[in-house]
């Protein structure tokens, strides 16, 4: 992963206008990312430690001296005021590059680039308790509280955004704020408390957490308390790392719980599971299903020859590396690079069967087939 500094007025310029500008408050202005950040994770939610605290959740941030991603673990943190929601930071593109967005404390949770980490924040609004009466009521459904808890209630919650993407645009998360989230940018707010610093710096300073290191398996995943990295409650990674599966909540012995949704990340096309043909369609109409069946069969072969293709080309990546007889650093950046566009090419085959797939369907009753 390669820095790109952002140098001279025009071309920070350019920068800044490619961000909401409800959101430049918000921006590390001056430094653009090249690279997109890793998928997020699937890990457990610590047991908050005491009444009163907040879950922040956890995200891959950047090194700028060191060129690398790192990831903060998710943590349970005491507001700066009562009545304060917490809108977590978040990636997104900035026209030359991707840039962080810092997330703040306010009245309102705000715009968090459509990104889901879990937990009551599943890519816009927040379904982890509410304030009442100066007290915060924590949601079991999606909090993992203790049972002598008695500030609490359970509200199902319907989750639809199951992606693990980590960043806004650019072939990631495409969200563009609301008008009431654009609204709470303007609120009172401000930005992370010292203990949240304090965290971040702990996250930075310790190699097992750096993508370099860890290939996207970081030894500590959420801590009970910021900087706790290593203690009793700590979530640590299976066998020193995690998963990189979306993220889904669920509810059992009324704890939150993320569980794995049936997906991973792969590094290169070889690496995916066979494609599946798409099932046989029942509109209703012969006719109708001759043709979608012809789509059908048009998209897989296209599909088929996007994934040689990309694999082609990572091949002959690998080949010139190899030739440069380049750095394992070097070796790892073109790893994360691979991972991504296998990543993306994934996510947009899926959507693309997904949506083959509901045209595909019977009709409804009393309806007529298009």
């Amino acid at each position: 992963m390669r820095l790109k500094f952002v140098v001279g007025s025009v071309l920070l310029a350019i920068l800044m206008t490619a961000v909401p500008s409800v959101l430049h408050a918000q921006v590390r202005v001056g430094v653009a990312i090249a690279e997109a950040p890793p998928p997020l994770l699937v890990y457990d939610q610590p047991i908050c430690p005491g009444d009163g605290y907040f879950w922040t959740p956890g995200y891959w941030d950047y090194d700028y001296d060191a060129g690398d991603y790192f990831w903060v673990p998710g943590t349970w943190v005491e507001p700066p005021e009562v009545g304060f929601l917490w809108t977590p930071g978040w990636w997104g593109w900035g026209g030359s590059g991707f840039i962080f967005n810092v997330g703040y404390w306010g009245p309102v949770v705000g715009f968090y680039g459509g990104i889901n980490y879990g937990f009551g924040y599943f890519g816009t609004g927040f379904y982890g308790g509410r304030w009442e009466g100066g007290h915060f009521f924590y949601n079991t459904e999606v909090w993992h509280v203790g049972g002598d808890f008695h500030n609490v209630y359970h509200e199902h919650v319907d989750i639809r955004n199951d992606t693990h993407v980590a960043y806004n645009g650019h072939g990631g998360i495409d969200a563009r704020p609301t008008r009431e989230e654009e609204a709470a940018a303007h609120e009172r707010h401000v930005g992370p408390v010292a203990a949240q610093t304090q965290h971040v710096q702990a996250a930075r300073s310790d190699p097992q957490q750096r993508f370099s290191n860890n290939h996207g398996r970081p030894a500590t995943l959420a801590t009970a308390r910021p900087g706790d990295f290593h203690g009793n409650n700590a979530v640590r990674g299976e066998n020193n790392g995690a998963r990189n599966e979306p993220n889904a909540a669920r509810t059992e012995n009324n704890a939150a719980r993320t569980e794995n949704s049936g997906s991973r990340t792969y590094t290169h096309p070889n690496d995916l599971p066979a494609a599946e043909r798409p099932a046989a369609p029942n509109t209703g109409n012969a006719k109708q299903d001759q043709k979608i069946q012809q789509q059908q069969e048009k998209l897989y072969n296209k599909q088929q020859q996007e994934r040689q293709k990309l694999q082609a080309q990572q091949d002959r990546e690998h080949q010139q590396l190899q030739k440069q007889k380049a750095s394992d650093a070097r070796t790892q950046q073109l790893e994360q690079k691979h991972a991504q566009q296998t990543q993306q090419l994934q996510q947009r085959h899926t959507q693309q069967m997904q949506q083959m797939q509901q045209r595909s369907a019977p009709a409804s009753h009393g309806g007529r087939p298009k």
